[in-house]
């Protein structure tokens, strides 16, 4: 069975860039990513059984759905061809560094040359490191380091940014990252470097809370490495006590994790309305301000719960056997990509 589909009738030309994939995988399955270790329990653990299974064909994925990925891809990739490239010194002098500065500056360095020459100013970028843990090996491969401090090169929408949707999970997988280099990650706050798809230039003008800039800095506070230790033990302790659990015992992924806005609430004064699918008398964030209006109106109307969309579901590696999301697409809270 092929790996892509392309109900999309995207163009070969182009369809071949969404499907390359140059990623460092590795087969072992005691072996996992920081990126994977950080997933939803119940997507870790039933990735791991379709991974087992030699005669399970996953469902193939729709090319158009990798536009983000090989977008994101082709940043870090240009990001780090800049940054090796035979004018780096020129271009940093053109950006104020002076040029004795820029000239000490050396990406990846090993520990003989910076033994060596200690004036060298140590650039560390797309460099995997591995540490066991039991049976199980960690592994990643963070994007940059300089002075002592992480990196995350994002290109998302603006949304990541306004709602803070991942900073838990950005903040989380940093702390990995300087678990697995604590000698070259040293500083107590990482930075993710924002790319943003859908900037708009007007809006940032009208609205504080949107990104001023089309790039922006946003730090973040790193766990220790003796708490993330500790989350890592407890995560690969969680996956084995529940490796041979029944599917419907496994626990849900969180509304947090499905990627849901909060639900709201909408007060219909007609009840007509509100079957036919019309437009609310008024919506509220929350259940009791919005039965204190029906309650106000003299019981009259309904009041109904819409829940946020469950977007996650749509890139997750275990979505074609889980049981959680053949629920939420009855409850009409998911809708599958084509």
């Amino acid at each position: 069975m092929a790996k892509y589909s392309n109900i999309a009738n995207v163009s070969l030309s182009v369809a071949v860039w969404l499907a390359h994939d140059e990623y460092d995988y590795n087969d072992d399955p005691n072996t996992l990513s920081v990126t994977s270790l950080i997933k939803p329990i119940r997507e870790i653990v039933l990735s791991r059984r379709i991974q087992v299974d030699d005669g399970f064909e996953p469902d193939p994925i729709e090319v158009i759905g990798q536009v983000a990925s090989s977008m994101g891809t082709a940043f870090h990739e240009s990001i780090e061809r800049s940054w090796r490239s035979p004018k780096l010194v020129e271009t940093l002098v053109l950006l104020g560094t002076p040029r004795s500065v820029a000239k000490r500056i050396k990406i990846n360095p090993t520990a003989e040359m910076m033994e060596a020459d200690p004036k060298i100013i140590p650039v560390y970028m797309e460099q995997r490191a591995s540490r066991k843990v039991g049976k199980y090996t960690i592994s990643g491969k963070f994007d940059f380091i300089k002075a002592g401090r992480l990196e995350d090169f994002k290109s998302t929408s603006t949304f990541t940014y306004v709602n803070k949707t991942n900073d838990k999970k950005f903040q989380l997988q940093g702390s990995l990252y300087r678990w697995l280099n604590p000698d070259k990650i040293t500083d107590d706050y990482m930075a993710i470097q924002f790319i943003f798809t859908d900037w708009q230039a007007a809006r940032a003008k009208s609205d504080p809370k949107y990104p001023q800039t089309r790039v922006l800095e946003y730090p973040i506070e790193l766990h220790s490495v003796m708490k993330t230790d500790r989350y890592v033990k407890a995560r690969l302790k969680q996956m084995d006590d529940l490796v041979d659990t029944e599917q419907q015992y496994l626990p849900d992924c969180t509304p947090e994790e499905l990627w849901q806005k909060d639900p709201v609430f909408k007060y219909y004064k007609n009840p007509a309305t509100a079957a036919k699918g019309g437009r609310a008398t008024k919506n509220f964030m929350t259940l009791l301000e919005a039965n204190q209006l029906k309650a106000k109106n003299g019981g009259v109307g309904v009041v109904k719960t819409v829940f946020g969309e469950a977007k996650a579901c749509n890139y997750c590696k275990a979505c074609s056997i889980c049981e959680q999301r053949d629920r939420l697409i009855e409850e009409g809270i998911l809708c599958i990509m084509v």
